[in-house]
């Protein structure tokens, strides 16, 4: 028996490293990577003949190319304590082949100004969930939840989290109807419940501390493929007032800025795409990475004409770098932020998460 699991085991590790060597060595586009995660829209509009997302039903896993449940989120504990978390669940269905699901877990400890992070991939073929809501999970790190109730488990060598959410506000469906196109590069449905209250338990070093804080929460998923030479600015933002706020600028191969999207949502979950020329965006500084040499911007002064709004936002931790080239074959940055500001005569402060990809050395 054992050393049938034995054979088993060096089976479907062998398949796991031919499926991504096929992924990476081919570029195989779709690839599930963390930069992948805002494929350039195209303006024109190319809406297909798709029904718009519907939730609570939308909200498990779907047979389409690529999809991800993706949270970030700060973290108040016991003896004064500060967290950033991050927690991640890909998955990729290419051909007849299992499903690849992929994990990333990260703990920003603000507290000891130390960043730790863990990556996972596991191929298997998973039966579609009879149950509604979402069922995701790499081992023992899982994502549930239903009609925004979720749960998140996850462990590292120093760090565990068990998490429950309960979102604040309606989901945002992005595009009105959560369907947005790609043209030639497929479609994707996307939606983010953008202010979720979290309640739980941080073990750090082995000492379990109760924790709350704010989360944010993306779901997106489609027939989709990614666009490997461009990268991203990526941007959530919670405000003091109760609006959140998410910004992306898309860069191409050469760092020129494409395309620009912001969306502001109100403290009662009004939901509004902001004109891309009222968006001025001013790195204030940068920050190079000892461990890859890849120089970030590390600080930002964000001002939205139409809404009157002025933020200087800047890292709680410089290092809050990723490399994650045993599971995506990508680094990237994403981390937490504050922030400070005005809108009108009003002095505003918050928090958010920041994602930076496609830099280089």
């Amino acid at each position: 028996m054992m050393r049938m699991m034995s054979l088993w085991r060096r089976a479907s590790l062998a398949l796991l490293l031919g499926y991504c060597v096929l992924l990476s060595s081919c570029a195989f586009p779709g690839m599930v990577e963390t930069d992948a995660q805002l494929p350039l829209v195209k303006t024109a509009n190319q809406q297909p003949s798709l029904p718009p997302a519907s939730l609570p039903k939308d909200e498990g896993a779907h047979n389409y190319l690529t999809e991800w449940w993706y949270y970030t989120g700060h973290l108040d504990g016991e003896q004064g304590k500060h967290y950033g978390f991050e927690l991640v669940i890909f998955q990729s269905l290419r051909s007849d082949l299992p499903p690849l699901y992929t994990a990333h877990f990260a703990i920003s400890d603000l507290s000891r100004q130390r960043f730790a992070y863990d990556q996972r991939s596991i191929m298997i073929p998973v039966e579609k969930s009879k149950t509604q809501g979402i069922h995701a999970s790499v081992g023992d790190w899982t994502i549930q939840g239903f009609n925004g109730h979720d749960h998140l488990q996850a462990a590292m060598k120093e760090y565990a989290i068990k998490l429950d959410l309960s979102s604040m506000k309606p989901p945002a469906l992005h595009n009105g109807n959560g369907l947005i196109t790609y043209g030639l590069g497929g479609f994707s449905y996307y939606y983010s419940r953008t202010r979720m209250s979290v309640r739980g338990t941080l073990t750090d070093h082995g000492q379990p501390l109760q924790v709350s804080g704010q989360a944010w929460m993306d779901h997106q998923w489609g027939n989709f493929l990614t666009l490997g030479s461009s990268g991203w600015d990526w941007y959530s933002l919670q405000l003091s007032n109760g609006a959140d706020i998410m910004i992306y600028f898309i860069r191409d191969d050469k760092g020129n800025v494409i395309s620009t999207y912001a969306g502001y949502i109100g403290n009662q979950g009004q939901d509004r795409v902001i004109p891309a020329q009222a968006v001025k965006n001013t790195v204030l500084e940068h920050w190079t990475s000892p461990t890859t040499g890849i120089t970030y911007p590390s600080g930002w002064r964000v001002m939205i004409q139409d809404l009157g709004l002025d933020l200087t936002i800047r890292p709680l931790l410089k290092d809050q770098e990723l490399v994650t080239t045993r599971t995506t074959g990508k680094t990237y940055w994403e981390g937490a932020v504050e922030i400070e500001g005005r809108q009108d005569k009003q002095n505003l402060t918050g928090q958010g998460y920041i994602e930076l990809t496609g830099y280089l050395k």
